[in-house]
């Protein structure tokens, strides 16, 4: 079942667009957190994910070499729907998702945690997912992992706004001094 479009939809697309990050290359910083996040919990995949109009793309990605698939088919499209940790324990029983080809084939999706990326507005862009071939539950401390790490994306997403946007000034600056006006 695909998950609803949000209601606000148009502008959430604009803020994910605004980060500039969309098809951009793989980013260390990213990856650290993404290992870190199937470390603490013990999933063999784990993403950062970012979902746009028809796809959720991976900005960064352990266990898996897929860079995107289509939206109607991600969990994520359902995580970024709440601003609360999204745990599916065992997705053959979820109705949401037991008839996903996620699940019914390769990868197998059996269980699914997904801490949704919010904006400063509340626009949920994409989840740091963790992903496994078996149903399983998190610990409590491995959900606060995921938490701490969610916002840790969301930090890193809102510094690499911030230098955009000081470099569109920067570059309206030295055109408006090249042109002689102050």
């Amino acid at each position: 079942m695909s998950a609803p479009i949000p209601p606000n939809e148009a502008e959430r697309l604009e803020a994910l667009r605004s980060y500039g990050i969309l098809d951009t290359d793989p980013e260390e910083e990213f990856d650290a957190i993404t290992r870190l996040a199937g470390y603490i919990c013990g999933t063999p995949i784990a993403l950062i994910t970012l979902v746009d109009a028809t796809r959720q793309w991976f900005k960064s990605k352990v266990g898996v070499d897929i860079t995107e698939t289509p939206r109607d088919v991600a969990f994520c499209a359902h995580a970024i729907l709440q601003s609360e940790l999204l745990v599916v324990p065992d997705a053959r029983k979820d109705p949401r998702f037991s008839e996903n080809p996620l699940v019914t084939s390769d990868p197998n999706i059996r269980f699914y945690a997904g801490m949704p990326l919010q904006n400063e507005n509340g626009f949920g862009l994409g989840t740091l997912c963790v992903v496994d071939k078996t149903p399983r539950k998190l610990a409590p401390a491995q959900i606060e992992g995921l938490e701490v790490l969610g916002q840790a994306v969301v930090t890193k997403l809102q510094l690499r706004r911030a230098l955009l946007l000081l470099d569109d000034y920067r570059s309206h600056t030295n055109r408006l001094s090249a042109t002689g006006n102050p």
